[in-house]
């Protein structure tokens, strides 16, 4: 005789979906999600830190103002730049040690290049702008990382508007126009804290195409970067506003 009750078991076993592996993996991504953000996030901190130290070490020190005209000008300004393509352009070829090696002497040239504004604004007011870009930015990334808003066409638009920004600051050295580069501040504020959001929804959504590859630790480098780069030019541009001329 058929032992139905077996027959039961067996189909009940096999038909029931088993939703605690779902909740398990998805559990686990989170974490993961959790802990590669907060990576970045400390890499970005400790690099705009740094930058902010070694800053105010050059313009105590007297650095600054050797870096305010002459040929050196021109080395600490552009400095930065060749550091962020080599990073940029160089990244597939490069170790995760190189990259971090060439982030921190990125974070260390941007803080002489950052020296000049003390010779130009009280030690006040770039104190509070700093704070005040701190606040705007966590708020900026925190609403980059839980909207469910596609950002994606947004960061399009962005990018160019950073292009724009580069050409209307070139022209404004010739022009050296007062209302000119108050626009270009005005501007560059809400395109950098439009990007601080995007780039944070950006690193967010690259996480489940990069866990568990060696790339990943790369990422996180490169994701500091662009979160520092977003941080810095909006400090920059917010500046021009709230900072108090010596």
């Amino acid at each position: 005789m058929a032992n139905w009750n077996d027959t039961d078991q067996r189909q009940g076993f096999g038909s029931v979906p088993r939703a605690g592996d779902a909740v398990a993996r998805q559990e686990t991504f989170d974490a993961g999600l959790r802990k590669h953000m907060l990576s970045i996030y400390n890499y970005m901190t400790s690099g705009v830190l740094l930058t902010g130290v070694v800053a105010l070490l050059a313009a105590q020190s007297g650095l600054a103002v050797s870096f305010a005209s002459g040929p050196l000008m021109w080395i600490v300004a552009l400095a930065p730049l060749g550091f962020v393509l080599a990073m940029s352009f160089g990244l597939n070829k490069m170790s995760k040690g190189t990259l971090q090696i060439l982030f921190w002497s990125f974070a260390i040239v941007m803080g002489l290049s950052m020296s000049t504004i003390f010779l130009r604004f009280t030690g006040e007011s770039i104190a509070a702008t700093f704070f005040a870009t701190a606040g705007a930015f966590a708020g900026l990334s925190l609403y980059g990382y839980t909207t469910k808003k596609n950002l994606q066409g947004f960061g399009t638009f962005l990018v160019m508007g950073v292009i724009g920004l580069l050409i209307a600051m070139v022209i404004n050295i010739f022009l050296q126009s007062n209302t000119m580069a108050m626009a270009i501040s005005f501007i560059g504020v809400l395109i950098f804290a439009g990007l601080t959001a995007y780039d944070t929804q950006r690193l967010k959504m690259e996480y489940q195409y990069l866990r568990g590859t060696e790339f990943a630790g790369k990422a996180i480098i490169m994701g500091a970067l662009s979160l520092y780069l977003d941080f810095i030019n909006m400090f920059m541009f917010l500046l021009q506003f709230m900072g108090n001329r010596e």
